[in-house]
């Protein structure tokens, strides 16, 4: 089986800061992929440039066989790259329902079409647990359902590839144990890459795990693997025994 979604020597600077510095990175079909590190690790630069938010110093991006390394990020968008934000990015005083049908509409032949929009939308926020709060103001939900909201969209967009940046921030308890069912479910259709602080999460849904340090990757393999790896431990889950 081919990767779906492959980086070869991916670097970007900022000035002086090499942010991702040389990454070679696969990822397969199927697979929820988390990826973890400190603070300024690189991995927002690194999922911002396979998004297309950012373009790359130097290095190449293949999606699905081809080079995207120079498509815009609306190109990606409709090759099936979904990027969800760590910073919450809905649309404030448009309603839950609203937002989400902005990107159903993309994913249509006839955009205008009121009942596929509508059948697109309640099933994106049925999934999501948001159905109740649909014609809700956006910006009226609390931070956990803004950060459901953006899934809702991004799920919108029948993605092939679907990036979650920090998902679970602000969620409650029980609403992270639903969205662990919801990754799964949405992994049964589609790739998930995710980049997530919850350890507990990280290890529950988690495939294969990607560690960045200092804009490398530093380790990669199972969750067993990972938290046995003496150097992850030292560089990111705490002080080796």
């Amino acid at each position: 089986m081919m990767p779906l979604l492959t980086t070869k020597g991916l670097s970007r600077n900022f000035g002086g800061l090499r942010a991702v510095d040389g990454v070679d990175f696969a990822l397969m079909p199927g697979e929820i992929r988390a990826v973890i590190g400190p603070n300024g690790a690189g991995k927002t630069t690194f999922v911002s440039l396979v998004s297309g938010r950012i373009q790359p110093s130097s290095g190449m991006i293949v999606f699905d066989g081809a080079d995207i390394t120079n498509l815009p990020a609306y190109a990606r968008v409709r090759l099936g790259i979904a990027y969800t934000f760590q910073i919450t990015s809905v649309f404030a005083n448009l309603t839950a329902y609203d937002n989400v049908a902005l990107p159903v509409q993309r994913t249509l032949t006839d955009g205008r079409s009121k009942g596929a929009v509508h059948a697109g939308v309640m099933v994106a926020l049925e999934r999501t647990g948001l159905a109740d709060r649909a014609h809700m103001p956006a910006g009226q939900l609390s931070y956990g359902h803004q950060r459901l909201l953006e899934v809702a969209m991004g799920l919108a967009l029948k993605p092939r590839l679907l990036i979650l940046d920090e998902p679970t921030q602000g969620l409650a308890d029980s609403e992270i144990d639903d969205f662990i069912g919801l990754v799964r479910e949405i992994a049964k259709g589609a790739t998930v890459l995710l980049i997530e602080h919850n350890m507990p999460v990280v290890m529950q849904l988690a495939d294969r795990i990607t560690v960045f340090n200092a804009g490398k990757i530093l380790a990669e393999g199972t969750p067993e693997q990972v938290r046995a790896n003496a150097e992850v431990q030292d560089a990111y889950l705490g002080t080796t025994p």
